[in-house]
């Protein structure tokens, strides 16, 4: 009969093996991939797995980007990318950008723009910021040439989800219940370093220079960025992780766009 330190670490070592399928569940509109309900300890170790989640989906772009590019016109072909990301995840983090700034530019306290978040109505700053941002992440897609378009489309969703990793673990919660509120207190220091390390290894490996530039600006807006909401908010939320997520992907591919175009003069 194992001893219960065996049992111990053979359970350690089974969670963390079903972290990146729970990463999935989490942030895609896959069914459940692990035959059992989540516990408090598997969202951290899942955030570990965040940006490996990422480079998956940005991997299914590249390959819808492929397959299309013979006959579908390029600005079709970038509308239907963003569409497809949106449907893969849900356009969860997209309804984060809404509350975010719905709450975020009202003139009232922190309290009353949490309220506001959670409003299931979308208000004017949300539905201006999320047009634009759809908009600037087709243009962004628009910008670039064809040898870049497959390493942006892998690193910028993998980066997206590491910036979530990176507000979680960062700055505190401004709620005191949620799922959110449930990630941010099962997040290690070794979860942030585990996701920091795939998304720096994928950023450089298949973006090079421009990879590692993206993964370097994209952590230190993150950090800047989550430092002035958490002053507006008292901490961040569940909808700032999800408007943090969209906003360093859009930014990621702006980078790898503005990169090109510095290449080409």
């Amino acid at each position: 009969m194992p001893s219960p330190e065996t049992s111990t670490v053979a359970s350690t070592v089974l969670s963390w093996l079903q972290a990146p399928f729970f990463a999935l569940q989490f942030l895609t509109v896959l069914p459940p991939l692990v035959g059992r309900a989540p516990r408090t300890a598997d969202l951290g170790r899942s955030e570990a797995f965040f940006p490996l989640t990422g480079l998956l989906l940005g991997s299914a772009l590249a390959l819808v980007d492929q397959l299309l590019t013979p006959y579908v016109a390029p600005l079709v072909r970038d509308v239907a990318l963003v569409a497809i990301l949106a449907i893969l995840t849900g356009a969860l983090h997209l309804d984060g950008v809404v509350d975010t700034f719905d709450g975020l530019f009202t003139s009232t306290t922190p309290e009353r723009r949490l309220e506001i978040m959670r409003d299931p109505r979308a208000g004017s700053y949300g539905v201006v910021a999320v047009t634009l941002l759809i908009a600037l992440k087709i243009a962004a897609l628009s910008s670039l040439p064809p040898a870049m378009r497959t390493p942006a489309l892998i690193v910028a969703p993998c980066l997206g989800r590491w910036g979530i990793v990176l507000a979680t673990g960062a700055f505190a919660y401004a709620r005191p219940e949620g799922m959110g509120c449930d990630f941010k207190g099962s997040i290690r220091p070794a979860h942030v370093l585990v996701a920091g390390a795939i998304a720096l290894v994928a950023a450089g490996g298949l973006g090079g220079v421009t990879g590692l530039l993206a993964w370097t600006a994209g952590s230190l807006a993150v950090l800047f960025g989550g430092q002035w909401v958490a002053g507006r908010l008292g901490g961040l939320s569940g909808d700032v992780y999800g408007a943090t997520c969209e906003i360093t992907e859009t930014g990621v591919l702006v980078l790898f766009g503005i990169q090109a175009v510095s290449l080409l003069t």
